[in-house]
């Protein structure tokens, strides 16, 4: 029988399972009280890996979670269609389907090819953990106007080669390969 994760012995990054889904620990906050004979409670905000969604519950301090059977693979994102994505195990090179409920936004950030992080719950695929940074080509942008080249902090808006639109500086051309957050969706330089 695998190991059990005490409430009392959560952390921060820590991932567990409760309910039969798996957990990623955001906070922990933990509080003693100062009676005697009060129990130490433990409040964890908590991502749901299956839904995405977010909330704070509270536990005993001895209340158990046992380990999720998570596994990360390295994809290669191959095409969309109505069903889905699809994406190809760089390891076993198997087809793997994500629905369009499982991915987010994240194909704004996914150009063909791309080398990803797939993570699966009991050997089901259930999301992408996209990286930081994303290099993508500017498909389309106004021309920027003769002497706004090296103003600082005047953008315009450009349409990258998936559809997201974003604000880039004035000295960025159609055609040009640039930087994007994947988090905040904004301009990080020229790639």
């Amino acid at each position: 029988m695998a190991a059990l994760i005490d409430a009392i012995d959560v952390k921060r990054k820590m991932y567990f399972e409760f309910e039969n889904a798996p957990y990623y620990c955001l906070d922990v906050e933990v509080s003693t009280p100062t009676a005697r004979g009060g129990q130490t409670l433990v409040r964890l905000k908590m991502r749901n890996l299956l839904t995405r969604a977010v909330f704070d519950k509270t536990f005993k301090a001895s209340d158990k979670f046992k380990n999720p059977d998570l596994e990360t693979v390295e994809v290669s994102y191959l095409y969309s269609d109505a069903d889905g994505s699809y994406f190809l195990d760089q390891v076993s090179f198997e087809t793997i389907a994500l629905s369009r409920d499982k991915l987010g936004d994240a194909l704004d950030f996914l150009v063909e090819g791309a080398i990803i992080q797939l993570d699966k719950f009991n050997g089901n695929p259930i999301g992408l953990q996209l990286p930081t940074l994303v290099e993508l080509k500017v498909a389309y942008t106004e021309p920027g106007v003769r002497g706004d080249t090296a103003s600082g902090g005047a953008t315009k808006a450009a349409k990258l080669e998936t559809g997201l639109e974003i604000k880039v500086p004035f000295f960025i051309k159609t055609g040009e390969a640039v930087k994007v957050y994947t988090e905040t969706r904004e301009f990080a330089g020229r790639a």
